[in-house]
């Protein structure tokens, strides 16, 4: 076996070829969008697509509101609303201040539970350093809107410790050829039934850190609506463990989302050159990066302690080789498509993009999976369950700053 140490020198040849390969994806950006809509065949019968707007750069997440208006939030450092059906084009003002470069910028967006009352909403961002402009950290904020063309009384309710950078990167002799220090931050947040927030924190391509349990990278943490750390999360009282932790083992996680009617928590995860995941969450798990992995990494290493069944180090429901690319995750409970009760519905940004539905058996194995709108041609970035039972799935161009449109599927005629 490989040990996990590897030469600066030989990280440093392994990132240039990530970043080379990721400039190139940049510049094959994906066809543009056709007018629509469509009707597509499916397993299950036939959906009609159609474009709510297609008029966004980026689009990374998308709540519903309890009137039925959206709130968009664009990685491009934009958030805004969607009145009547109609995206307003003045972006609402009053975001703190983010860096936007490379693939970070404004990430996960969430309502309070009780936002109707409070008009509290919650979102993630790449905060920067006050005194090092190049040092990046997650941070999720807290902010007050009132449903007008600004923000009020925002403020950072969690900044994960690790402030890292690009000189950093160059300099902490990472194993196995990873990628960027301005990529990875997983950045979805949730909240579940009882009002406690969860948030995935990616390992910022130090994923040594992953299995760190006294750093921020490479976990999901449990918080109260404020931050606060909740007395009963698994880890509290652990010598050496950072007590607002919920799991840890994870490369970067770009889908977070609770089904509501059971309360199980999804997770989708990237994985290096294929082994991307969809897990099913549980308190005090380790799912096994920077240790176990069914993917590559970048510069032919080895896996540590290897790719399945490992002992104490949890196996994904299902596993994408050579990559699936995953956005974020939803479970369906909508009425409209009554033979996808009960579905995992996953955004896919592969080539090409696809929205993919995961049927499962009662202990939440995996029995099958349909890719679907693959003649779109569009990376597929989020997945929302409408009031209606409608489904709403934001797209984008290129992993880079590019245009973006909402797509809206409802029953075939």
């Amino acid at each position: 076996m490989k040990p996990l140490h590897t030469t600066i020198q030989q990280s440093a040849i392994a990132l240039l070829a990530f970043t080379v390969c990721a400039q190139a994806q940049a510049q094959r950006r994906t066809p543009e969008l056709g007018e629509g809509p469509w009707d597509i065949d499916t397993e299950t019968g036939t959906i009609h697509v159609s474009v709510l707007t297609r008029d966004t750069e980026s689009p990374w997440s998308l709540v519903f509101l309890p009137d039925g208006d959206m709130l968009l939030a664009e990685r491009s450092g934009r958030l805004r609303v969607i009145r009547n059906g109609e995206l307003d084009p003045t972006p609402i003002d009053g975001l703190p201040e983010m860096a936007v470069v490379s693939i970070s910028g404004l990430f996960g967006l969430a309502l309070h539970p009780d936002f109707e009352d409070n008009r509290l909403i919650y979102f993630a961002y790449p905060k920067i350093h006050p005194d090092d402009e190049e040092l990046l950290s997650l941070a999720v904020a807290r902010a007050h809107w009132d449903g007008g063309p600004a923000l009020a009384d925002v403020e950072d309710i969690f900044v994960a410790i690790d402030w890292y950078s690009a000189a950093m990167s160059a300099e902490n002799d990472r194993c196995c050829g990873q990628g960027p220090a301005s990529g990875s931050f997983g950045a979805r947040i949730d909240f579940d039934g009882e009002g406690y927030l969860y948030v995935t924190s990616g390992d910022r391509n130090w994923g040594e850190k992953a299995q760190d349990p006294g750093s921020h990278l490479g976990k999901i943490m449990r918080l109260n609506d404020d931050g606060s750390i909740p007395d009963d999360n698994p880890f509290v009282g652990m010598e050496g463990y950072l007590p607002e932790l919920y799991t840890i083992g994870h490369r970067n996680q770009t889908g977070l989302r609770f089904d509501p009617e059971t309360g199980r928590l999804w997770s989708t995860e990237f994985g290096p050159r294929g082994g991307d995941e969809l897990n099913l969450i549980e308190a005090g798990k380790n799912y096994g990066w920077l240790l176990v992995s069914q993917g590559e990494h970048y510069d032919g290493a080895e896996n540590a302690l290897g790719s399945i069944g490992i002992e104490g180090y949890v196996d994904p429901v299902i596993s994408w080789p050579p990559s699936g690319n995953p956005g974020n995750v939803m479970v369906y409970r909508g009425d409209l498509f009554p033979d996808w009760q009960r579905n995992v519905f996953v955004a896919a940004m592969s080539r090409p993009g696809a929205l993919v539905r995961v049927t499962l058996d009662s202990d939440g194995n995996a029995t099958a999976e349909e890719r679907m709108l693959t003649e779109l041609g569009q990376r597929m970035r989020d997945v929302v369950e409408g009031p209606d039972g409608r489904i709403y799935v934001l797209t984008e161009a290129s992993a880079f700053a590019s245009p973006g449109a909402i797509l809206v599927l409802a029953p075939g005629n």
